[in-house]
């Protein structure tokens, strides 16, 4: 039922619409019911199947290295993430942890680091995680705490610390871990590692239940010595390899935001057509047309916002600010078109496993994760104001 017309928008090529067309059939046909059953085997599962269907090959970048393409796909990998959604919150996650995980390694890993660890993600044989946030240190990374020493021969990095709230815990093959090297004081002095799952010192200390269920931990490091080989890119730059890594996947936040607000619109049509209520349908009263409206006004403005921040990334712009924008926007937009479409359905919405419901569910953390709509407000303003002293200079 989802209006497609947006693939003619001229923020995409041919290319991309024929990749939506090909990934909602697929979908339709490999993503079966998973709710009820073990999170973990699911999204196992679920990255097998997104890799041998050949859609992680876009969440990695280089052909050399298992890749679609050279470079990653802003508006490829949104696109999916939206479709997805739409079909299976799950699968969505499953396809976002294996960009965002080894996002840093695609943009900036060693030719080794490629080599070793790409080519398994993009085919779905290695799970990835990305451990930047810590008790102390979510949206305010220069707290970070978490440190990294070199010990006296220089081959290794001795790792000291913890990380939290950190999705594919406990399942992941390899993560992607930020620690402080110390080179300078704040942000400047943090350096990115990529640590094996079974490492020496290296414990699953919790596994966090969440609203809707995906696997999440809370990560211990004591004594875990780290090959030197093993950090992406130079000491002190880790905080850049982060936020670099983010300017692509928060776009694709906005995405999922999308495919799931795009489901609940889809779901309220059907049920406001179908429903009887004092002798005609739930459609024929002007309340619900009116929020219908409103619907997918919201719908179609978040869908903008975002192609339009994929686009100039794709263009080698830089997006720090429209990928917030599109991020919290679309996240804001699709929690209050899932509201309204729950809110239509009545009783039947907040009963289990009803899809409004797991909608309503899985929209909630996306408000928060990759930065908070309120952090996305502070780098807007924050781009605003450089702008504005930028040019008066």
């Amino acid at each position: 039922m989802t209006d497609k017309t947006y693939l003619e928008w001229p923020f995409f090529e041919t290319r991309h619409a024929a990749l939506e067309q090909r990934l909602d059939e697929w979908a339709a046909r490999h993503i079966g019911q998973h709710h009820g059953a073990d999170v973990d085997d699911a999204c196992r599962r679920l990255v097998r199947q997104l890799g041998e269907g050949g859609w992680l090959r876009h969440a990695v970048a280089g052909v050399a290295h298992g890749g679609e393409g050279d470079a990653i796909d802003t508006r490829a990998i949104c696109l999916i993430r939206e479709t997805l959604a739409r079909h299976d919150g799950l699968a969505d996650f499953a396809f976002a942890m294996q960009g965002l995980g080894a996002g840093a390694i695609s943009l900036h890993g060693s030719a080794a680091q490629r080599d070793a660890y790409l080519p398994r993600v993009a085919r779905g044989e290695a799970i990835a995680a990305f451990a930047l946030s810590e008790p102390q240190a979510g949206s305010d990374v220069a707290a970070m705490q978490c440190a990294a020493v070199p010990d006296q021969d220089g081959g290794h990095y001795v790792l000291d610390g913890e990380k939290t709230w950190i999705s594919n815990g406990g399942i992941a093959d390899f993560y992607v871990v930020f620690a402080r090297t110390g080179e300078q004081p704040g942000a400047r002095g943090i350096s990115a590692f990529i640590v094996d799952a079974g490492t020496p010192g290296f414990d699953i200390a919790e596994r966090i239940q969440v609203i809707a269920p995906h696997p999440l931990a809370r990560l211990t490091f004591s004594g875990c010595r780290i090959p030197a080989a093993n950090r992406i890119g130079a000491a002190g730059q880790g905080f850049k390899v982060a936020m670099a890594t983010l300017d692509v996947f928060r776009t694709s936040v906005a995405a999922a935001a999308l495919g799931f607000a795009r489901r609940a619109l889809d779901e309220a049509l059907a049920h406001a057509t179908r429903r009887p209520m004092f002798g005609q349908m739930l459609s024929d009263f002007q309340l619900t047309q009116a929020k219908l409206a409103q619907m997918a006004t919201g719908v179609d403005a978040a869908a903008l916002l975002t192609y339009r921040a994929a686009w100039q990334r794709d263009q080698g712009r830089k997006v720090t600010k429209e990928a917030a924008m599109a991020k919290m926007t679309a996240t804001e937009t699709a929690q209050q078109v899932i509201d309204a479409a729950l809110q239509m359905f009545g009783g039947l919405g907040v009963v289990s496993e009803q899809p409004v419901e797991r909608l309503y569910r899985e929209i909630r953390a996306l408000r928060i994760y990759e930065g908070a709509t309120e952090v996305q407000q502070l780098i807007i303003a924050r781009e605003l104001l450089r702008d504005l002293t930028s040019k008066e200079a």
